[in-house]
């Protein structure tokens, strides 16, 4: 045992006026490894709850795994290095300005990090959800660290940072269901059967066969307008990024059913109306000279 303890006790060289030994040599590497071990433990573990989150994307998971990686492997690198008898805080205070200037540089990148971190762990925005940012739908095809990929309607790809995503207000229509109501607003000319209105709008809201049969359709009249008498009928679809074809089909058939029951679709139109000597002089005007009789 005493061998043992000399040989660990035996002074390699002096480091920064600490006396390196074997001792020290082994202990450090044994929390290089301890550290490696861990690593490998917390990468496996965030693997297994990603997965269990329905998270398919191999890139993301990789990033997740290299990030956890480098943040156990330096803090065990640290300790080892301290235990050395390097200390830190001057490499720390050397590279403080150098630090305060890449940090000012990376501060968008950093943003969209963590915004990245928080919908991996929230979840509230999954690939394959549709969605409203900026006035524009989306479909999301795939989730990054960085940045999210995302489709339009007219197949358009949109690369959203991820701060976008966390720090705006974004609809999420399939966040729990993919039920969408989609309203079609609709004018009739005053004088119109109102009745009639809503018996016939009804009736073209409940035979649509595509819309979502367990929520009935609603007919609402919403205004008195300057040229009509204005409603709103509104149906519910299963697939809100087919909405746009539903609505177009709702149009169509409410032109026809309206036109079937005799009911104008109203359009602005203007009345003007003269007073008394406006229309006297308008027909005097109008009427022919006694020269030209």
């Amino acid at each position: 045992m005493t061998v043992v303890q000399e040989f660990l006790e035996w002074q390699l060289f002096t480091l920064s006026g600490t006396p390196i030994t074997v001792g020290t040599l082994l202990t450090a590497a044994v929390l290089i490894l301890v550290s490696y071990a861990i690593s490998r433990f917390v990468q496996h573990v965030i693997s297994s709850t990603l997965e269990r989150r329905q998270v398919e994307d191999r890139g993301t998971l990789h990033v997740a795994r290299r990030l956890v990686h480098y943040l156990v492997m330096l803090v065990g690198i640290g300790v080892a290095l301290d235990t050395l008898g390097i200390q830190l805080t001057a490499l720390f205070a050397a590279g403080a300005i150098f630090a305060v200037g890449i940090g000012f540089a990376m501060q968008n990148i950093a943003q969209n990090f963590v915004s990245g971190v928080i919908l991996l762990i929230e979840r509230t925005i999954k690939p394959g959800d549709v969605l409203e940012v900026e006035k524009t739908v989306v479909r999301v095809v795939q989730m990054g660290i960085r940045a999210t990929l995302a489709r339009t309607r007219d197949d358009e790809d949109l690369i959203i940072p991820n701060s976008v995503l966390v720090q705006s207000t974004v609809k999420n229509y399939t966040l729990r269901d993919s039920l969408y109501r989609l309203r079609v607003p609709v004018g009739v000319v005053y004088g119109s059967d109102m009745a009639l209105v809503f018996k016939t709008l009804q009736a073209v809201a409940d035979r649509q066969d595509w819309r979502h049969h367990a929520r009935d359709p609603l007919v609402l009249l919403t205004a008195f307008g300057n040229s009509s008498v204005d409603f709103e009928v509104s149906v519910w679809v299963n697939d809100p990024w087919s909405a746009r074809q539903a609505t177009s089909k709702l149009h169509d058939a409410i032109w026809w059913a309206l036109a079937e029951s005799g009911v104008t679709i109203a359009f602005p139109q203007l009345d003007v109306h003269f007073d008394p000597p406006v229309v006297e002089s308008v027909r005097r005007l109008g009427s022919p000279s006694p020269a030209m009789t």
